[in-house]
């Protein structure tokens, strides 16, 4: 739809240097979209140049959700740092903490028990449901489609109840720990999962029905913002977006971490790179979340919720309740990590989510560093918006799903 006057802008008019067309005497004009606009998801403002309804330059401006949480990693214990780690991508939580907690464990070199890893797995693999629900309702409601916002909301409800319910907490849960987690989940932790699928398939069915082939969603999103392969390896794109573009690339599959070598799913992907095409690839991933969801609940292991190591055992057992009050913990208590570094990467809601973390065999790290596939895909979106038209920006944004809390540590 938008091919025509894409072309027209970057091949014809030549505006990347000139703030002036020679030919028709025109001149640009300069429209911030954001930091302060729904349609930006969170505080990213865009430097966007116009000749009538085309935009011709795209400059991203980040900084505004600034938090400096790697910063305050350095100064809190290894148990203190995961109710930061919680607010950075504020939509998919459980791999926040599911990836620090991984290479916090990594740097211990401590054995997990297994039905501590299917439990990790499943609350992660729901608050990729849970993200991916937020997305859709939110773009289709900038396309006007509110139905669409308050159905997904619904379901994600559901979803935060399974969370209160495990964890004390819907939006944050600090949950997963180092060597383990908090607390056994509830005997209706299985029941409730099962019950909302039942309800959630009928649903997500009737999503299919109202925007896959909805020829204004089409329309609006087919051809627009599209990435090639070489530009996503150029940027660091990951997640839905590359696999949008044919590489079925998925840190779950490449470098499979804690169970998932155990379940049997399938990579979605798609060719054309567009907006269209990564709706479709995010949908795919929300069935093959439930099936890897399905599959941990019906082989889930026997076994302690902590690890049997002594040094968390112990520590866990006596002090779950002090980590965060303990200034000066026992080293015995398995607190003091190892001195040495780890890096672990796993798949966000967004794309490839790591950690570096350094010890330097205190009880505190001295540096926590993330890779945020956010950064990457919001550094991208010049590529996706210049020579289109500005509606088509908002789609460009919507179908990248960035978080800001997750670009601005």
């Amino acid at each position: 739809m938008a091919t025509e006057p894409r072309d027209r802008a970057l091949d014809e008019l030549d505006v990347a240097e000139r703030r002036y067309n020679e030919d028709s005497g025109t001149e640009t004009l300069v429209l911030n979209l954001g930091p302060q606009h729904p349609s930006t998801h969170g505080v990213l403002r865009l430097e966007l140049e116009l000749d009538g309804e085309i935009v011709v330059r795209c400059e991203p401006h980040i900084g505004y959700l600034h938090t400096g949480i790697e910063k305050t990693c350095e100064f809190r214990t290894y148990h203190q740092i995961v109710p930061f780690i919680d607010r950075m991508d504020y939509l998919n939580p459980w791999s926040e903490e599911f990836g620090y907690i991984l290479a916090a464990e990594a740097l211990y070199d401590v054995e997990i028990p297994k039905r501590v890893q299917y439990i990790r797995v499943i609350l992660a693999e729901l608050s990729r449901i849970a993200s991916h629900l937020v997305w859709l309702g939110t773009s289709a409601l900038e396309l006007n489609v509110s139905s669409m916002f308050m159905f997904c909301f619904r379901d994600r409800e559901e979803i935060l109840d399974i969370f209160e319910m495990v964890s004390g907490d819907r939006f944050f849960p600090r949950y997963f720990r180092v060597g383990g987690l908090m607390n056994e989940p509830s005997d209706e932790f299985p029941d409730r999962i099962h019950a909302f699928f039942e309800k959630f398939r009928k649903h997500f069915k009737e999503y299919h029905g109202i925007l896959t082939k909805n020829l204004f969603w089409r329309m609006r999103f087919e051809n627009v913002a599209k990435v090639t392969l070489d530009q996503c390896l150029d940027y660091g794109l990951s997640g839905p977006i590359i696999r949008a573009c044919g590489e079925p690339y998925d840190v779950r599959k490449a470098f499979p971490y804690s169970a998932y070598e155990d379940f049997d799913f399938e990579i979605p992907t798609r060719e054309t790179g567009d907006a269209y095409a990564r709706y479709l690839v995010r949908m795919d991933e929300i069935e093959q979340s439930m099936r890897i969801i399905e599959q941990a609940l019906a082989n889930m292991p026997d076994g302690p919720i902590v690890t049997q190591d002594e040094r968390f055992n112990t520590g866990l057992a006596q002090h779950q309740e002090g980590f965060y009050k303990m200034k000066k913990p026992h080293p015995h208590k398995g607190l003091f990590a190892p001195k040495g570094e780890s890096y672990v990467s796993i798949e966000g809601a967004r794309g490839e989510k790591a950690y570096w973390v350094v010890s330097d065999g205190s009880n505190k790290p001295i540096r926590v560093r993330m890779r945020s596939p956010s950064f990457g895909n919001v550094q991208a979106l010049p590529i996706m918006i210049e020579g289109s038209y500005l509606s088509d920006a908002i789609v460009a944004i919507a179908s990248t799903d960035p978080v800001l809390g997750d670009v601005d540590r």
